[in-house]
C-alpha cells in the first residue's frame, strides 16, 4: 500500500527527474543486485552494539544476519532507554571490529543501504575508516575504497513521497501498510526479545521492506542502481553529477 494513489509512470512521475537513458548506467534494475541493508544500535562512545543486516536481491528478503556486540566505551543509560542493550547483556560478545572480513566482503559484492544512512557510515567509518577494494556503483566498472555511497531509504521516499509527515523509520512504514509484513518477517528472522524498533535487524528489516515495496512499483524498478543512490541525496548537484557518472 503506498501513502497515496501512485504517480503516472514518467521519467518525472514524481516530480523528481530521473535521467532513464542508456548512458546513466549499466543498464540493469537494481533489483537484480544484491543490495545490503544495515542497521546499528550503539554511539561513538559505546562502539556498535548490535548489528543487522539484510540481504535483498529481486525485490526479495534473501538472507539475514544479526549479533551483539561488546562495548568499546560506557553504554550511557540515555541510550539503553532507546536500544535496551547493557552491559551485562553484551558481556561475552566479540567486539563489532571482529567482523570485518564480514562486512568488507558485503560492501565488496553490493551497495549497502541504510535508513538515514549518516548515522550508519559514521558509525562504520568509526571502526574501519575504509573498506577494501569494492566496486564504485557511481562509475561502473571502476573500483572505490569507500563504504558509499549509500542508498537511503528516508531519502528516497522523501523525494518520491513528499506528502509523508515524519520521515521516521516507523512512521514511514506504517504510511505504506507494511507493518504487517514486517512483524511478519520480524518473527521468522529476529531474535524473541529484539523484536522491536531500535532493535538492529528488525530496523534493517524496515527498512528492507520499504526497499522491497519500491521494487513493486514498475516506475521506480527499472532504475538503475546509480539511479537509486542518485536519489539518496538531496543534494541537487551531486545528484546530477551522480546520473551522469561523474561524481568525484
Amino acid at each position: 500500500m503506498w501513502p497515496t494513489e501512485p504517480n503516472k509512470h514518467t521519467e518525472k512521475g514524481f516530480g523528481i527527474s530521473v535521467l532513464v537513458c542508456s548512458e546513466c548506467g549499466v543498464g540493469h534494475s537494481w533489483i537484480e543486485q544484491p543490495i545490503f541493508f544495515v542497521d546499528f544500535e550503539g554511539s561513538i562512545a559505546s562502539g556498535i552494539l548490535e548489528y543487522g543486516v539484510v540481504t535483498v536481491v529481486g525485490g526479495q528478503v534473501i538472507e539475514t544476519a544479526t549479533r551483539l556486540c561488546a562495548p568499546t566505551g560506557q553504554v550511557r543509560e540515555e541510550d539503553i532507554a532507546v536500544h535496551g542493550l547493557r552491559e551485562t547483556l553484551l558481556s561475552g560478545h566479540p567486539a563489532f571490529a571482529a567482523d570485518w572480513d564480514f562486512f568488507a566482503g558485503l560492501r565488496e559484492r553490493g551497495p549497502l543501504a541504510a535508513h538515514y544512512a549518516g548515522a550508519e557510515n559514521s558509525l562504520l567509518k568509526s571502526v574501519w575508516p575504509y573498506p577494501r577494494s569494492s566496486p564504485d556503483f557511481v562509475r561502473p566498472g571502476a573500483q572505490a575504497t569507500e563504504w558509499g555511497p549509500w542508498i537511503d531509504s528516508a531519502r528516497i521516499y522523501a523525494q518520491l513521497y513528499p506528502q509523508l509527515e515524519s520521515g521516521r523509520l516507523e512512521a514511514v512504514v506504517a504510511a505504506c501498510g507494511l507493518q504487517s509484513q514486517l512483524d511478519q518477517w520480524a518473527e521468522e528472522r529476529c531474535p524473541p526479545a529484539r523484536r522491536h524498533y531500535h532493535a538492529a535487524l528488525y530496523d534493517a528489516l524496515a527498512g528492507a521492506a520499504l526497499l522491497t515495496s519500491l521494487a513493486r512499483e514498475p516506475a521506480v524498478a527499472g532504475m538503475t542502481v546509480m539511479q537509486l543512490l542518485a536519489l539518496s541525496t538531496l543534494d541537487g548537484e551531486k545528484r546530477d553529477a551522480m546520473q551522469q557518472g561523474n561524481l568525484f
